[in-house]
């Protein structure tokens, strides 16, 4: 497979969530055939210096890739802005790009998946991302890999000609929305993503994902997903800058290689329904939601101290 798509990879103040990723990806098919550039953000205290300085001796030292390129910022962009810029910047020299953070474990299959996913449906305007991350739905009957509405930020892969669509101004994003859009933004009302619109828009949080799935809806865009995930996040152990301590998303990785793509770009019917599903029923019944909420505090307590 030539011409392949880099790796971004960013990464902040969590060294052996870093470690842990980068010994993944040294493991996949074409990680040698692959260019790695590791973002580095600057620390935003004086306190996150010596983990900031850390995770940057590893990277250093990374091998196992085509060329390895870390670029540091001495100022904390914060890690929207830090994603934004350093996708922008690949995508413009390399039109395409591989995009993972510090706290994902891939399949030793998944930049096959996306370099394969990547070259398959270049010229298909409609096709805006390629997810490497799927929920644990209960529907296992479903194909390799479906299109669907929403985009996954768990690993992830664009190209500079759907980036370009990528609407930062959220104001602009949700003067387009009425209220059946945000009905069928949000799955049908069972998932958060026009809340953490309104969450973003007032201040409490700083998401790209999410503006970035909303360029993609108000375009009637699609996005590539598989049907066993290829990745699975480490960072909900409260570790991250915005992680809580759960597992509602774990998942098993998959062991093989992509085959089957689709052919007929519109979104799966089976495969809407089989996540509408689970979003349903993902935070379980009140006892369950009450242990989790008693576990996050827990967390959030001894972090602090």
């Amino acid at each position: 497979m030539q011409n392949l798509a880099p790796i971004a990879l960013f990464v902040y103040n969590r060294p052996e969530h870093t470690r842990r990723t980068i010994s993944y990806l040294q493991k996949n098919l074409l990680a040698d055939e692959s260019r790695l550039f590791i973002f580095s953000d600057g620390p935003k205290t004086d306190t996150d210096k010596a983990k900031v300085e850390e995770v940057r001796q590893m990277a250093e030292e990374v091998t196992g890739f085509k060329s390895v390129k870390l670029i540091t910022r001495k100022e904390n962009l914060g890690l929207a802005n830090s994603i934004i810029s350093g996708v922008t910047k690949l995508v413009n020299e390399y039109d395409k790009v591989i995009v993972f953070e510090d706290d994902l474990l891939s399949s030793p299959y998944t930049l096959q998946y996306f370099n394969e996913s990547l070259n398959r449906y270049v010229a298909e305007e409609k096709v805006m991302h390629i997810g490497a991350y799927m929920y644990d739905l209960p529907n296992k009957n479903l194909p390799e890999t479906f299109f669907y509405r929403a985009a996954t930020s768990w690993g992830w892969a664009t190209w500079a000609r759907a980036w370009k669509e990528f609407e930062p101004d959220v104001d602009k994003l949700m003067q387009q929305f009425d209220k059946q859009k945000i009905h069928w933004f949000s799955i049908e009302d069972t998932m958060n993503f026009w809340k953490q619109i309104q969450q973003f828009k007032a201040g409490k949080n700083n998401s790209w994902a999410i503006r970035w799935y909303a360029s993609i809806f108000l375009k009637d865009g699609l996005t590539l997903n598989p049907s066993h995930s290829l990745v699975h996040n480490i960072g909900h152990d409260g570790s991250g800058v915005h992680s809580n301590n759960e597992n509602t998303y774990q998942v098993q990785i998959a062991r093989k290689a992509v085959k089957e793509f689709p052919s007929e770009i519109k979104e799966n019917p089976q495969a809407y329904q089989a996540i509408k599903q689970f979003l349903s029923k993902r935070k379980g019944n009140l006892l369950q939601r009450g242990v989790r909420f008693i576990k996050q505090l827990q967390v959030r307590y001894l972090v602090k101290k």
